[in-house]
Formats: C-alpha cells, structure tokens, sequence
C-alpha cells in the first residue's frame, strides 16, 4: 500500500491528513467547512484514494487559511505517499458531467507545479465556504504535490454543479495519474529518470 500522511501545526491551523493511493475510496473529514468537506470527500470516493483529514483553524477570522493549509497538507500527503512516483501512469484526464455542466480536468504529476484555471462562479458562496478560494485550493493542492493541473469548465450555469464537476473530474484524473502501470516495469515515466526539477 502506497501511503502518505503529513502534520502541519501553525498559529493559524493545527492538520493532520493521511492517503493510500491503493484505498477504495474511504475518508474521514472534517475541516470545518461544510461544502469543502463534501468536495473533498468527492475527491476521495471518485479517485478512490482514502482520505483522512481532520483540520481545526482559524475560522473565527475568516475561510481562507484553512482552505489553503489543508490542501497544501493533502498535497503534501500525496506527494509522499508517490515518492519516487516509480511506476506510475503519470497522466490524467477526465471529462466530469454533472447535469447541464460539463468540467474537463487533465493532470501530470511532473513534480513542477502549474495551475491553469479557466473557471468562474456567479455567487460569493456555496454554503458558507467562499467561491473564490475555490482556485485556491486547487492552486495550493498543485503546488504542494507538484502537480500540473489544467481545471476548465466547457459549460454550465450551477454554482454548486461548476465546483463538484471540478472536484470529481480532479478525482477521476488523479485516479489515472496515480494507478501503477505494469508495463513500466517499476521505471519512473520521464526520460530524464526522475520527475520535478
């Protein structure tokens, strides 16, 4: 089993998080956050990745710390749980519908973080959690893990569809990205022999 997990204790936020990339898709989360626990246990049932995640932060003041500190520290989770990334498919890509939306989201696990982000909300939040650290959680998850991630939104007019969409279709191409390929024969998929830098 492929596992990772990472502490990160700061004046702002106090995580824990753990992964197996080898799971069947069982989390455990509670950041504080309603509708980001329910997007990342999207992440976590779609990619079949366990997630453990147990966040306590500052939301007296406002959203936006626990936010980002809990996807640098899934980030950081995934990224040990790859380590060397030997063996891995590398490549992922999923085109994620959800009613009248249609999200399509394409991930290298290259070691040099990139976010591409062409996506939008029409209202400041879903639930209580604030649309505009949507991106930023995809940001700070794709610097963390050393991802490069291209997230777009083809079409649609739900706010709550728009960011789900975007959630499961990051599962779905995770899911690939991290899946073993036998072929591989246990080799780092780069010809430079190793991947980041």
């Amino acid at each position: 089993m492929r596992k990772g997990q990472t502490e990160r204790k700061t004046k702002e936020t106090d995580i824990f998080v753990e992964v197996n990339l080898d799971g069947s898709g069982q989390y455990d989360i509670s950041t504080g956050i309603g509708f980001l626990d329910h997007m990342v246990e999207q992440f976590s049932r779609h990619s079949l990745i366990d997630v453990t995640m147990k966040v306590d932060g500052d939301l007296h003041i406002d959203q936006h710390h626990t936010t980002e500190d809990s996807a640098i520290a899934l980030g950081q989770a995934l990224s040990d749980a790859l380590a060397d990334k030997a063996g891995i498919g590398r490549y992922g890509e999923a085109h994620s519908p959800m009613d009248e939306t249609m999200a399509r989201v394409v991930v290298d696990i290259s070691g040099r973080p990139y976010l591409v982000w062409k996506a939008r909300f029409t209202q400041e939040k879903l639930g209580e959690w604030d649309t505009e650290l949507i991106e930023h959680w995809f940001h700070s998850v794709s610097q963390s893990a050393g991802l490069t991630l291209h997230c777009q939104v083809l079409y649609g007019s739900n706010n709550h569809h728009i960011c789900e969409a975007l959630y499961k279709g990051f599962a779905r191409a995770m899911r690939q990205a991290v899946e073993l390929d036998q072929r591989k024969g246990g080799a780092v998929p780069s010809t430079k022999g190793q991947l980041g830098g």
